[in-house]
């Protein structure tokens, strides 16, 4: 059975203790990196979160998709994903 996710105030009571800070400060500087990551990465771009891994915006080409449910082929138009490459580091850290 896995965990919880652990939710956003969680997290900001857990930086606050880490940055030995207040949790206001806290949120702000989550808030910040949370937009700064979105403004990016929807921009086109990449970002590289230091041990945690980089997240980027791949677009994906026009390409030829099947309904499982009634077996029909339709064209999906272009798009873009959202990808994420996990760090080496935190990839360790989980299977140590």
């Amino acid at each position: 059975m896995t965990a919880k996710p652990m939710t956003k105030t969680q997290l900001v009571v857990a930086l606050s203790e880490k940055m030995e800070s207040d949790k206001k400060t806290a949120n702000a500087a989550l808030d910040a990196i949370s937009e700064l990551v979105m403004q990016e990465v929807s921009n086109g771009g990449a970002i590289t979160l230091p041990g945690i891994g980089k997240i980027m915006c791949r677009a994906r080409p026009e390409r030829q998709v099947r309904n499982p449910a009634t077996g029909e082929t339709m064209t999906k138009p272009a798009d873009k994903a959202v990808k994420v490459t996990i760090a080496k580091a935190l990839k360790d850290a989980v299977n140590s």
